[in-house]
């Protein structure tokens, strides 16, 4: 049935409302910086398509600034899938899509489209296009007109197919305006807007850019109403601002963080380069795109009210030696993973700086339980004084403290004990950074010798060429800040690991479940 969708598809015959569009726009983790080599090589076995000129219908040296001059024959109609051009591979378009496809009980397929690139701001992507602004880098040029290729987009669609409809919008863009303090860069040219205000910039930039790109690509397509918006958390301070935006925009939904899925320190591609950690392997363009097209479903076709885990209230407890923190689970009940994603930790005197993700300012803390099946409470390691407030954070990369380095040869570090156990889950992910003061490394594999673990790396991959030295203190931490809180969603992947060079995980499917939201400086409520 697929195939013979498809086949009408291709040669313009399909009935009315076959085909539907996925539009994308966002920097390097929309275009699929890095996420190589590609693990959907095939076209989608669901029906799904895109243009033949790619996924990515921008291209820098192909009419970037005046799209509606791209040949017509590079927007025939192929079945999607992953393609490469340079740097650029995996992104999250065939997880989304044929996630999405394989959910309907009628035979749907979509059409995906991204106009984005790497390192842009908000406004560069914007119908402003600040990119091609004179005080703008000429090296962060490349002709601008994302956001005019986005709309010539439809219209080449709408040409091939009078039926053609929108179904969703995905942005997935925000690190390019995170500030070095914590605050928000709006331009290239002007200063660091403070965090508080900062966040509240990008809110109303985000909502306004939904509202405008919903309002051109409608009158392009023939649609009336306001078309949904997805996105995902980025790990900057944009992602907070992001989830402001959902809950002020109705038609804004954050799907949740993406800190659970291989970063790009996996992908490897010529001449035998690694990716930066903040990008994601193909595996994790092509998972966190099943967990996009997971929440579309279900806010697009099952009308469901969708949040993300994220914490609703924590209040402190009558004794001051512990706190509760409700959420909102989108499937209950939570979990406090450790085996899945590698326990977070950060050990102080007394206890942790930080635990399964959580950070109570001014507080060490003990332990971490599941108090509900939508609750957590947070034990301290002494009573909070009387009177004093305190506010709770979660989110952060380290992992496990393993101990001084015993001894250094060529490019292995050797522990003083095994570490085996706590090293499982980072290794089961694939590689991960081992850090001290002044450098960081990924490690690339590990291995027992005589009861202790040893760590082998790759010394042109030292931060800042700097070496470790004998006796060092070394912390394990994952390239993304994270914490180990999920829900409980039984929804099954389509797709699996596919990319067997690294982990433990190949052939098995991507876990659907949702993870906590970061956040910082949470109210506290207490007695």
């Amino acid at each position: 049935m697929r195939s013979l969708l498809l086949t009408l598809l291709l040669t313009g015959t399909a009935s009315a409302a076959d085909l539907s569009g996925v539009w994308m726009m966002g920097q390097s983790l929309c275009d699929g910086s890095e996420s190589l080599p590609v693990v959907s090589s095939e076209g989608s076995r669901w029906g799904n398509v895109m243009f033949e000129r790619g996924v990515r219908t921008w291209l820098a040296k192909d009419n970037s600034g005046t799209p509606e001059k791209r040949a017509d024959a590079s927007f025939r109609l192929v079945p999607l899938r992953a393609t490469v051009n340079g740097g650029l591979g995996e992104t999250v378009a065939n997880g989304m899509a044929d996630h999405l496809a394989a959910q309907m009980k009628q035979p749907a397929s979509y059409l995906v489209a991204c106009a984005g690139q790497g390192g842009r701001q908000i406004q560069e992507l914007s119908s402003a296009d600040l990119s091609v602004d004179e005080r703008t880098p000429e090296s962060r040029r490349h002709g601008g007109g994302y956001y005019r290729t986005s709309l010539d987009d439809a219209r080449r669609a709408k040409a091939l197919r009078p039926d053609f409809r929108i179904e969703a919008l995905y942005w997935m863009q925000g690190e390019g305006n995170g500030g070095p303090t914590g605050g928000i860069v709006p331009t290239r040219w002007d200063a660091e807007i403070p965090r508080a205000e900062g966040l509240r910039w990008y809110r109303d930039q985000l909502i306004a850019y939904r509202r405008q790109w919903s309002a051109d690509l409608g009158a392009i397509t023939g649609q009336k109403g306001e078309l949904p918006m997805f996105t995902y958390q980025t790990l900057g301070p944009a992602g907070e601002a992001q989830l402001m935006a959902a809950d002020a925009d109705e038609a804004i939904h954050l799907v949740g963080p993406h800190y659970a899925v291989p970063s790009a320190i996996n992908s490897v591609y010529p001449p035998n380069r690694h990716g930066d950690a903040i990008h994601l392997s193909a595996d994790g363009e092509r998972w966190w795109g099943e967990q996009a097209g997971k929440v579309m479903h279900r806010v697009l076709h099952q009308k469901e009210t969708w949040e993300p885990l994220r914490p609703r209230k924590a209040i402190l407890e009558a004794e001051r030696e512990s706190m509760v923190i409700e959420f909102t689970v989108p499937r209950p009940p939570l979990v406090i993973d450790t085996s899945f994603l590698a326990r977070q930790e950060s050990a102080v005197d007394g206890g942790f700086s930080t635990l399964t993700g959580f950070r109570v300012h001014g507080v060490v803390l003990k332990a971490v339980e599941i108090a509900s099946a939508t609750s957590v409470r947070l034990r301290f390691a002494k009573a909070l004084p009387a009177g004093e407030k305190c506010r709770v954070s979660y989110g952060y990369p380290f992992a496990a403290s393993l101990g001084a380095i015993a001894a250094i040869r060529d490019e292995e570090m050797v522990l003083t004990r095994s570490f085996a156990k706590e090293l499982k889950p980072l290794t089961d992910e694939g590689a991960f950074f081992v850090a001290s003061a002044g450098t960081r490394v990924p490690i690339r594999a590990v291995r027992e010798e005589n009861g202790v673990s040893v760590l082998r790396f790759e010394a042109r991959e030292l931060r800042n060429g700097v070496p470790f030295e004998v006796g060092q203190a070394v912390t394990a931490q994952r390239a993304f800040s994270y914490g180990n809180v999920r829900d409980s969603d039984p929804e099954k992947s389509v797709y699996t690991f596919g990319d067997a060079s690294y982990g433990t995980r190949a052939g098995q499917g991507y876990p659907l479940w949702n993870w906590c939201v970061l956040f910082s400086d949470f109210d506290v409520e207490g007695p």
